[in-house]
């Protein structure tokens, strides 16, 4: 132990400590921009498992071992008060119905897709309470691209659309709930919990329909990769940035994650999209930039 210039011991800075601080030194933009980079060459692997484990054995595979992680990690004391514990619930049950219905999207319609119309989540949060006319007319975009994207492709799958919504509708109300989760605990204390309550709203579902194939060495090793890129670092970069920035703004921040699911989906996946999908995508991602220039302009 180190000592002061009177000869008393100084105790030693705890690692989490130090790499915290270190977080919160890194602009909140390029950790939202980490973070979507991660998560979406995260689901670009875990795509590759739905042939052996299912989506979602693999979405319980994620969460477990997300869980296991940030609860070694951070070692979160349980006393959160009445006003923590109703917070971490909400926040972990719509993180595992939001996973199960992305990975069940994935699994019919390509990944680019998927991200484009479960955008419309963050998009709806980043847009919601507005009365000015120019953000209804980024609305109008955003919810035609999503048509033209449907339109161009006969083949797409109605299931898969669905899924693709109601991942979007749960990804809007994760938003607001880890802004919340930011105020009300600290560090990764929360996120820890939060994160192995939905993975315990996972695990009964991937074990029905998976059962014991997700014991499988080699699956358990690339369930804890995607873990690690889909959960841990996004999520962990996510509600860092949301301790500093307003809901809202995060929502627009994140206009390039159609962009970069599409792009995974084709360098890892194989996943092309014909040229009226890409501008479908495009008018999403031109309305979150359109939404989020108009926003800071009338700031």
């Amino acid at each position: 132990m180190n000592v002061n210039e009177f000869g008393n011991p100084v105790p030693r800075a705890r690692p989490l400590a130090i790499a915290a601080r270190a977080l919160g030194a890194v602009p909140p933009p390029l950790q939202i921009l980490v973070g979507i980079v991660s998560v979406q060459v995260g689901a670009s692997l875990a795509k590759q498992l739905f042939t052996v484990a299912g989506a979602a054995g693999t979405v319980a595979l994620r969460l477990f071992f997300a869980a296991l992680v940030l609860l070694l990690v951070w070692r979160p004391a349980v006393r959160l008060g009445r006003r923590g514990w109703p917070v971490v619930l909400a926040y972990g049950v719509v993180l595992g119905l939001m996973n199960l219905s992305f990975y069940q999207a994935l699994a019919r319609i390509p990944q680019g897709i998927a991200v484009t119309i479960e955008f419309l989540g963050p998009l709806a949060v980043a847009l919601a309470g507005s009365r000015r006319l120019v953000d209804a007319l980024w609305a109008l975009l955003a919810a035609g691209g999503v048509v033209l994207l449907a339109e161009t492709r006969g083949d797409l799958s109605l299931a898969g659309l669905l899924f693709a919504l109601a991942a979007g509708a749960c990804w809007g109300l994760y938003i607001l709930l880890s802004a919340a989760l930011g105020k009300r605990t600290t560090e990764g204390n929360g996120l820890a919990l939060g994160m192995a309550v939905a993975a315990m709203v996972a695990m009964p579902v991937g074990v029905v329909e998976t059962g014991a194939k997700l014991l499988s060495p080699w699956i358990l090793v690339i369930g804890l990769a995607v873990a690690l890129l889909s959960s841990v670092i996004p999520y962990s970069l996510e509600l860092e940035a949301l301790r500093r920035i307003p809901p809202r703004v995060f929502g627009v921040l994140m206009s390039l994650e159609p962009a970069v699911a599409a792009l995974a989906g084709l360098v890892v996946l194989g996943e092309s999209l014909h040229p009226p999908q890409w501008v479908a995508l495009c008018c999403v991602v031109a309305a979150s930039i359109g939404a989020t220039r108009s926003h800071k302009l009338a700031g």
